[in-house]
């Protein structure tokens, strides 16, 4: 589109020039004339004049178009009798008169245009044939009276449209309706960008009156930028006729510092024949709206902030984890920097955290994070480091907030980068844990009493959090010494076995703070230089998954002692396991055993276990499992396999018996016992972990140590969300020449042959300190097996780190200590065999009982009695 003039230019003979600005000089205005479509061509305004004789002398060409009457009908022809109705023409007579006679008159007068006849009759219409016709209707007309050339008094007639005249005068009611009676700010503006016109509400706003905004321009205004787009905005209305709709300006009212807002809509104004003649603003004052969309934003952020805030904080059952994640979700969506400081106390485990305490404790920083490169942040410019512990000082805003639990402002320093800073004490279950800063730089809106409320709730949030992983820590430190303190200590020993063994609680193994579970190892030594190997894991974590296990592991030990078969312990546990966790401690699990598959589940604690009892003479084991995964064996020369050991219930379910497999272990051969957490977790299935621990077992002829280490490394990228327990032994049985071994019958004279053999087996392996003192204990027992035992009598003598004696016969009755009195005869051979052994017992066989003692080597610890001594002693 061409550009408009912002002046007219003169006339030529082809075009019509545009009509003079109102604000033009006046040589520029002269002799210039208005374009079409002016208000001239709006209203039509026709014009004819009245002789002296009261007769039409000169009727213009308008006055044909309006009235409808040609010139040639209308001149010379008096106006009233031709135009006006016959009721009317009286009066208008009358009217005539005092206009010839120098009157001024304005008035709305009704005319019918003349219409020659038709000579048809018009019988629908009632008009009779030959009657003169024409339209009707009402003219506005002002009477200026005037003189002829020669005196004579004569007048002119400016006729105008009622109708245009109602038309015109409703829209100047509608534009006074606009400009003065609209709520909303209203302009018009010229080509020029200058306020043609103003309504009252925006000189209500802007001061002044309407008038006094007449010739100004938007930079009068805004501001200059915003000033600069709103002008380019009303160029572009101008030259391209687009509306603009809703577009928000901002800016401040004269004499306040309030910046408001203002949505302004825009168009382009034509006049009748289309011409631009500037720019419609009609403006709504929307900072009320504007604020209130800035709340309902806030709030929305604030409660979106908060589901984060609940969805992130607290995944960790770590406190300094918990911290971080905090400032993660405040940072910067809250606020540019923040740090967090946690009571020294409650991080080193002091059972009593400091609740409200007076300010000054120690403090250490957890965590900081930062949306800007450099700023010093504590309230009092000190810098803190991360893991520094510090203290605030008693009258600053950082204690006070700490002692009265309640958050404190912390003035900005002069010339600093921080503007405005929180500072939030952490409170859960009305202890305090530590403080929360919350800090806002210059350029960002400082806190508000909404941020402040906001502010409390997610340290509020985080404290909760906080507390939950020191009540935690409290309870994994506890389960864990106790755990540790049920499992054996330091390396364990075993006749005939080279023993290592690894113990991981979950946290070790994932560098996380995991609950600990119920994994368990012993090695118990039996009698006869035997092992029991045992690997377990209660289902469960957590402080009561340790006591069970606790109670597990020393029920283990128990019936070890007993010298039961494996699948008879298994069995006994399964008892012991049916009780645990529920009220009623052994009773419960005695009714349990009795009803086995009435035992409510989810009273008690199931587990897995494999039990083992390894012979060093035999070099033969034999295997129970309770829902265990299977031991791994690795023979010289071969590769690892998984032993098939029907792997049965678990303990605590009860119902089915347990089997036992019995396995001949070549020597040098390597045995490993484990639990899930080595082989299972939850991106890898067991199969796949089972097979990578049967690869890693690839040189069992190396130190068991690091084959230990090189298992744990190898599987440590898979694994390590559960406990791991892991032991493994090597075989080394008993040589030959460390054994010896006799069949005796049953007669008296067996008694003093099997002191024989004893004297020279104990002269052959050096042993000669022992000699008197077996002799004596060796002729008790054999003696006891000829009275009360039955069949053969077998006399075996084991030398390794001890020396034991056993005594082996048919019979099933058990051996029983008892005080002999001073009268009795006998009675004193068991008591003998008490006092000069280190340990004695016995144990049921497949095929009877044998009885047993054991005596410590020459030169260890223990020192041997004296047989003369312990004789005397009895008596």
């Amino acid at each position: 589109m061409s550009e408009i003039p912002a002046r007219a230019k003169e006339p030529t003979e082809s075009t019509e020039s545009e009509g003079p600005s109102a604000d033009a000089p006046l040589g520029d205005a002269v002799w210039q004339s208005s374009p079409p479509g002016s208000i001239y061509d709006y209203i039509k305004v026709a014009s004819f004049s009245i002789g002296p004789d009261g007769l039409v002398d000169q009727w213009s060409l308008r006055a044909e178009q309006l009235l409808g009457i040609r010139a040639e009908d209308a001149v010379g022809a008096d106006p009233i009798e031709a135009f006006i109705d016959p009721e009317l023409r009286e009066r208008g007579q009358r009217k005539m008169t005092e206009i010839l006679d120098g009157r001024e008159w304005t008035g709305v007068v009704p005319f019918r245009t003349p219409d020659e006849a038709d000579g048809t009759d018009r019988q629908d219409t009632g008009r009779q044939p030959g009657e003169r016709h024409g339209r009707r209707g009402l003219a506005e007309v002002y009477v200026m009276p005037t003189r002829t050339e020669d005196g004579a008094k004569a007048a002119v007639c400016i006729v105008v449209d009622v109708r245009v005249l109602r038309s015109i005068e409703t829209d100047l009611a509608a534009s006074q309706a606009i400009f003065g009676q609209s709520p909303f700010g209203f302009l018009l503006i010229d080509p020029d960008l200058r306020v043609r016109r103003a309504n009252q509400r925006f000189a209500s706003i802007f001061g002044g009156n309407p008038d006094d905004h007449r010739g100004k321009g938007v930079h009068d205004y805004l501001p200059r930028a915003e000033a600069d787009r709103v002008s380019a905005t009303l160029r572009r209305v101008l030259e391209t006729g687009d509306s603009i709709t809703d577009m928000h300006v901002t800016g401040f009212v004269p004499g306040s510092e309030e910046r408001r807002h203002w949505s302004v809509n825009l168009y382009r104004v034509h006049s009748g024949s289309g011409r631009p003649i500037g720019v419609a603003w009609l403006g709504t004052d929307i900072t009320a709206r504007r604020q209130a969309a800035r709340e309902a934003a806030n709030a929305r952020r604030n409660l979106a902030l908060l589901n984060e805030a609940g969805a992130r904080i607290g995944n960790s059952l770590d406190l300094e984890t918990t911290a971080r994640e905090l400032l993660d979700v405040v940072v910067p969506g809250f606020c540019d920097l923040a740090t967090v400081d946690l009571y020294q106390g409650l991080l080193v485990g002091d059972q009593t955290p400091p609740g409200l305490a007076d300010g000054s404790a120690e403090l250490r920083r957890v965590a900081f994070s930062s949306a800007v490169s450099d700023a010093p942040f504590l309230g009092t410019g000190e810098r803190v480091k991360l893991g520094a512990v510090h203290h605030y000082p008693f009258n600053s805003p950082c204690a006070d907030a700490l002692r009265t639990a309640r958050p404190r402002a912390v003035p900005a320093e002069d010339g600093g980068l921080v503007q405005s800073t929180l500072a939030v004490p952490m409170v859960a279950h009305d202890t305090v844990v530590g403080l929360v800063q919350f800090a806002r730089t210059k350029g960002s809106e400082p806190f508000g009493d909404r941020d402040r409320d906001l502010a409390v709730e997610l340290a509020a949030r985080a404290a909760v959090c906080i507390d939950n992983a020191r009540l935690y820590r409290r309870e994994h430190e506890r389960a864990l010494i106790l755990q540790r303190s049920l499992l054996p200590p330091g390396d364990p020993e075993a006749s005939g076995l080279d023993i290592a063994c690894r113990y991981l609680p979950g946290n070790a193994a994932t560098g996380r703070a995991s609950e600990v579970g119920g994994d368990w190892f012993d090695v118990i030594e039996l009698p006869g230089h035997r092992t029991a190997l045992v690997v377990g894991d209660v289902m469960g974590r957590g402080l009561r998954a340790a006591v069970a296990m606790g109670e597990l592991r020393t029920a283990v030990r128990t019936l070890a002692q007993l010298d039961l078969e494996p699948a008879e312990v298994l069995s006994q546990l399964d008892e012991i396991a049916r009780g645990l966790g529920a009220p009623g401690g052994v009773q419960q699990a005695t009714r349990a055993a009795r009803r086995p598959r009435e035992a409510d589940l989810s009273e008690v604690y199931l587990a897995t276990c494999v039990y083992a009892v390894y012979d060093s003479v035999t070099r033969r084991c034999t295997f129970a499992n309770a829902g265990h995964l299977p031991p791994v064996l690795v023979e010289p020369g071969e590769s690892a396999l998984m032993l098939d050991v029907p792997p049965g219930l678990p303990l605590g379910v009860g119902g089915e018996p347990f089997e036992e497999v019995e396995v001949e272990l070549p020597e040098g051969a390597l045995l490993a016992l484990y639990t899930d957490g080595l082989v299972e977790s939850r991106d890898h299935p067991l199969d796949e972990g089972l097979q990578a621990f049967v690869g890693a077992l690839t040189d069992p002829a190396q130190p068991l140590e690091d084959v230990c280490d090189q298992v744990l490394n190898t599987l440590d990228s898979h694994h390590g969300e559960d406990d791991i327990a892991l032991l493994m032994a090597r075989v080394q049985g008993l040589p030959s020449d460390s054994v010896g071994d006799w069949t005796l019958p049953r007669e008296p004279r067996s008694v003093g042959r099997a002191r024989e053999y004893a004297r020279a087996q104990l002269l052959s392996w050096d042993m000669e300190p022992l000699v008197d003192t077996t002799e004596l204990l060796v002729s008790e027992l054999v003696t006891n097996a000829l009275r009360y035992g039955e069949g053969e009598i077998r006399l075996r003598l084991l030398l390794d780190r001890t020396l034991v004696c056993e005594v082996w016969d048919s019979g099933l009755v058990q051996p029983r200590r008892r005080r002999a009195r001073d009268t009795d005869e006998g009675g004193r051979g068991l008591q003998l065999v008490g006092l000069l052994s280190a340990a004695w017992g016995s144990r049921r066989t497949p095929r009877g009982k044998t009885v047993w003692f054991e005596l410590p080597l020459p030169g260890a610890d223990t020192q041997l009695t004296d047989p003369a001594e312990a004789l005397l002693s009895l008596f």
